[in-house]
Parts: structure tokens; C-alpha cells; sequence
């Protein structure tokens, strides 16, 4: 495996424990949405949540910060979870 590869795993693995631990505590409100105030799906509250980090990191063009970035992974995870889309493998040839 190489260096590249390594960190690949070790990058997805602390995205997988960090999402679990933020799910605890929101209470898995992505994508159980209470809609009291926003009657979005799940889809749809996450598509809005990902617009306004991109448009966090745009307002932002000279300081990408690292919250941001993984807020954008956590929410594509979210946003597979919504879909189903556990596997990748039609991807790869």
C-alpha cells in the first residue's frame, strides 16, 4: 500500500468515528429531520447545508479552513446514508 493509500484509510476511518460521535450528539437530526421550522427531506436539508459551506469557502477565498472541508465530506456521507449508497463498486473498472 502506499503513502497516498495509507492516508486515504486513516482519513475515511476518522471521517466514519467523527460523523458517528456528531450523529450522538445531533441525534441523527440530517437526516431525521424534526421539521418544525423547514419541511425539507433529509436530501434536501442536506443539499442546503452543503450550499452554504460552498458559499462559506467561497466568501472565505483566501482561508480554507479545515472545518468547512469536513463539514462538505460529512454532509456527502450524510447525503449517500439518505440515498442508500453503500457501495461504489459500478465506479471502479
Amino acid at each position: 500500500m502506499t503513502e497516498s493509500q495509507k492516508k486515504i484509510k486513516e482519513i475515511t476511518k476518522n471521517l466514519g468515528d467523527f460523523l458517528i460521535e456528531k450523529n450522538k450528539r445531533y441525534g441523527d437530526s440530517a437526516l431525521n429531520p424534526l421539521n418544525i421550522f423547514s419541511k425539507l427531506s433529509a436530501e434536501f436539508g442536506i443539499r442546503v447545508r452543503l450550499d452554504d459551506k460552498l458559499k462559506r469557502i467561497q466568501n472565505n477565498k483566501d482561508d480554507l479552513r479545515k472545518n468547512d472541508v469536513v463539514d462538505i465530506m460529512g454532509y456527502l456521507v450524510l447525503l449517500c446514508v439518505d440515498k442508500d449508497w453503500k457501495t461504489f463498486d459500478e465506479f471502479i473498472d
